[in-house]
């Protein structure tokens, strides 16, 4: 079987399995990472969102064999470190706004909101109503409300 080498939140990690096998299954099944959920596989629910190079991917739909040994893979376990605290900024916001329901979908909406968060201060400016409807991960309990609140409040946070 084939090596795959990739960083995974901040280290550089070897697993044995065939290149087709998406990022999400070795991530969940071979390396034990399981906060990016599994929701649909086919990138529509975006439960497994995650960073690749601080940018939001899903896992679900890349194959492990795309990765570069040189490639970051963050997941929510590894947010925090990321900002050096034992809770990324983001984090604590869904928190104080209370946000989780029944929770499964959250570590993708928290890692898609940082990365929202990182683009629009690269290109210097706030998030906009417009920004958030972008957001394509789906809460099946519907706290969108709570979602675009703590959205906010981390925004102000980071």
């Amino acid at each position: 079987m084939p090596k795959q080498t990739f960083v995974l939140n901040g280290r550089t990690v070897t697993v044995d399995v065939h290149p087709d096998v998406r990022v999400l299954w070795v991530l969940r099944d071979l390396l034990g990472v399981t906060g990016p959920k599994y929701g649909c596989g086919i990138n529509v629910c975006k439960a497994c969102t995650s960073h690749i190079n601080g940018r939001a991917f899903n896992p679900c739909s890349v194959r492990v064999g795309d990765l570069e040994a040189t490639d970051e893979v963050t997941t929510i376990e590894g947010l925090p470190d990321t900002v050096g605290a034992d809770l990324h900024p983001m984090q604590q916001a869904w928190l104080d706004r209370d946000v989780a329901q029944c929770g499964y979908c959250q570590p993708g909406q928290i890692m898609a909101a940082v990365a929202l968060v990182r683009k629009v201060r690269r290109e210097g400016r706030s998030i906009t109503d417009a920004d958030l409807d972008g957001i394509r991960n789906i809460c099946r309990c519907g706290t969108y409300t709570r979602i675009r609140e703590a959205i906010a409040q981390g925004e102000r946070s980071m």
